[in-house]
């Protein structure tokens, strides 16, 4: 078996324990590849298809949303709405196009994303389905769950309504 001057430099331990392996590129070979590797980036994404490229993009916006549902703070502009309009205009140029696609009325679709109306369960389906399931129904309904959970813990009139109607409230030491 071959070894290269790398692995008869350091024990296997060593390279085990390495994070990064330095290259001993000069300068000039640095911009080179750097060149090299820009170009190939390039070509790449040329070669991509337009279905390809929309389904990347897709995927993107789910990886965002993810992340967005997996973190436990709340953004207030980062709502079902927001996420729902940057995926119409991924396809779209308008909602009206998207609203046709999924059978959903345009008035209600227009609701939905102004935060006037919560989407149904079968209208989450069909987000999920338009999308060939590549956002999962769940992430839609999480991003709602979200804005619901945020409004609990800081609406404070509420609160202060329902007080009057609780009495004998237990009582810890």
């Amino acid at each position: 078996m071959k070894t290269n001057k790398l692995n008869a430099k350091y024990t296997s331990g060593e390279l085990a324990d390495a994070f990064v392996f330095r290259n001993e590129l000069n300068e000039k070979q640095r911009t080179e590849a750097t060149i090299q590797l820009a170009e190939a980036r390039k070509a790449a994404k040329a070669a991509l298809t337009d279905k390809q490229e929309l389904y990347a993009r897709v995927l993107q916006l789910r990886f965002v949303m993810e992340d967005y549902l997996n973190s436990s703070k709340y953004d207030k502009d980062l709502t079902l709405a927001h996420f729902l309009r940057k995926y119409i205009r991924l396809n779209y140029k308008t909602n009206k196009n998207f609203a046709k696609d999924i059978q959903l009325d345009e008035t209600e679709l227009s609701l939905i994303l102004n935060k006037h109306r919560e989407p149904s369960e079968k209208t989450i389906i069909r987000f999920e389905l338009h999308s060939n399931n590549a956002i999962p129904a769940v992430n839609w309904y999480r991003l709602l769950e979200k804005e619901k959970e945020f409004q609990l813990k800081t609406d404070v009139k509420l609160r202060a309504k329902e007080e009057k109607f609780v009495k004998n409230r237990l009582i810890f030491e």
